[in-house]
């Protein structure tokens, strides 16, 4: 009989560590997102926080950056049960968390209240030591009329806007980074080539830029701006 029960106590102990060490799916894909960027640095998504849709318990296997672009009240709830709801804050709000936090993340309010809105990025793994690149050309970031908005050892992330008729230089980006945009307009694109692209663009697209990547960028109508996500 003793050694029943402490067959019993150990397959408890056993079934209680597994619950300790439960594995949690990825926090994407889930009902409201949708990728937009893949690449083997980062993967970019569009994150919505429907109204009356449940969502489950999720762990970020990923440092995240983001890019806040609607606030709506959401509840998030923690694995032991507890549960806060957020302060109303401005938009674009830029935001990092670290890997490794579970919850989940359910809209708060009615139909027809606003439904918080975000670009999220999934930053995987640093690549190696990378071989410097050659000189002569500026730097994409640090420019006039770009602003530091958040920094830290995995990412540097910048607001700037473009003005119509305002020309561009040539600028070369030192690091792999993703264009979120935040504002519509026309952009003209140049490559030192002679090459020309026209892009319109609007809230929500984000772009994957190459580290090493040499373009001009200005402004043909409105005034486009963006958060720009350099990854380190």
């Amino acid at each position: 009989m003793l050694r029943l029960a402490a067959v019993v106590t150990i397959a408890a102990l056993a079934s209680a560590a597994g619950s300790a060490r439960q594995d949690y799916p990825h926090a994407f894909p889930r009902t409201g997102t949708r990728q937009i960027v893949d690449t083997p640095r980062v993967t970019v998504w569009e994150v919505n926080w429907i109204h009356g849709v449940p969502q489950p318990y999720h762990r970020h296997r990923y440092d995240m950056a983001g890019v806040y672009l609607r606030f709506g009240e959401i509840t998030v709830t923690r694995p032991d049960g507890t549960a806060t709801t957020g302060q109303a804050f401005d938009v674009p709000r830029p935001y990092f968390q670290p890997r490794g936090i579970t919850h989940k993340e359910e809209a708060k309010g009615r139909p027809g209240d606003p439904e918080r809105l975000a670009i999220m990025l999934d930053l995987k793994d640093v690549p190696e030591a990378e071989t410097p690149l050659p000189g002569g050309t500026p730097d994409a970031f640090p420019r006039d009329g770009a602003t530091n908005v958040l920094e830290n050892d995995r990412v540097r992330m910048w607001d700037y806007t473009w003005t119509a008729g305002e020309a561009a230089t040539m600028r070369r980006y030192a690091h792999d980074a993703v264009e979120v945009i935040v504002a519509a307009g026309t952009l003209l694109i140049r490559t030192p080539d002679g090459g020309e692209t026209t892009r319109m663009v609007a809230p929500k697209e984000a772009r994957f830029v190459p580290r090493g990547t040499v373009e001009a960028i200005e402004a043909r109508t409105g005034t486009p701006r963006a958060i720009v996500v350099e990854l380190k």
